[in-house]
């Protein structure tokens, strides 16, 4: 969910904005301290790029960091997507078929 939040966002996609994606979509809650921790594993697996964008005056002096998909999250995304289909399909309960 969070690699796909962050094509949606696009390039300034940042932590909050991330989690509010989350939420509206999937209709729960985000714990910000598990979205972080996800981002740095996703950072870690070269998937995402982050950058310093400048501090500013309403974040009390502080930068956001600004997070991006690379092209290897981007193949990582659609692999997932392709995986999700092939289950999806070989489960007629769910495709409102009769089992």
């Amino acid at each position: 969910m969070v690699l796909l939040a962050l094509i949606k966002l696009g390039e300034d996609a940042y932590g909050v904005t991330v989690a509010q994606e989350i939420e509206t979509s999937s209709r729960r809650s985000v714990a910000v301290g598990s979205l972080y921790l996800t981002l740095k594993r996703l950072e870690q697996k070269k998937l995402i790029a982050s950058r310093r964008g400048e501090p500013t005056a309403e974040r009390g002096g502080r930068a956001k960091t600004h997070f991006s998909v690379t092209g290897k999250g981007v193949k990582a995304a659609a692999h997932a997507r392709r995986t999700l289909t092939t289950l999806w399909s070989g489960v007629p309960r769910l495709q409102g078929e009769r089992a």
